[in-house]
């Protein structure tokens, strides 16, 4: 596992008007009520923001003239997947990600929320929530990372 590196990904904390955060519960889930922000790789030599939009186009239907980035993290998180992850997601090639996370206002209505607007879809449900919910609602292994998310955004929602 050591020798394995880090997939490069963008992470979207979606805020609306209401100081709520966007998150969908991913189709393929199926060991647990988990939901999560949008969030993905970023394909080689693809700037982050660029790939911050296209991610949340792809996942969510939104497009970016109906969002604003307000904060960015300075550092990037990592992760590891657990042990019985590792080899399955990625085409077995990372030991977890590293992502850059972004707090981007949502300037739209939940009428441009469309999340077949990729194929094939990553959600099948999405909803609002405070903030501090979120660390509860992510598998276990991503709460430190929701944590950290959390804490760096406060102040901006």
């Amino acid at each position: 596992m050591k020798e394995l590196g880090y997939r490069p990904c963008v992470g979207i904390m979606l805020v609306n008007a209401d100081g709520q955060v966007f998150v969908g519960r991913r189709i393929d889930n199926k060991e647990g009520d988990w939901w999560q922000m949008p969030q993905g790789g970023v394909d080689k030599g693809e700037d982050l923001r660029e790939a911050m939009y296209r991610e949340l186009g792809e996942e969510t239907g939104i497009v970016p003239g109906k969002v604003s980035i307000i904060g960015q993290m300075d550092e990037p998180i990592r992760y590891d997947l657990p042990d019985e992850l590792i080899g399955k997601l990625w085409n077995g090639k990372y030991r977890g990600q590293e992502q850059v996370w972004f707090c981007v206002r949502f300037n739209g209505t939940d009428k441009d929320v469309d999340l077949e607007a990729h194929n094939p879809p990553e959600f099948c449900d999405w909803k609002w929530v405070a903030p501090d919910q979120l660390p509860e609602l992510i598998v276990p292994f991503k709460k430190r990372v929701y944590r950290s998310v959390v804490e760096a955004f406060t102040a901006l929602i």
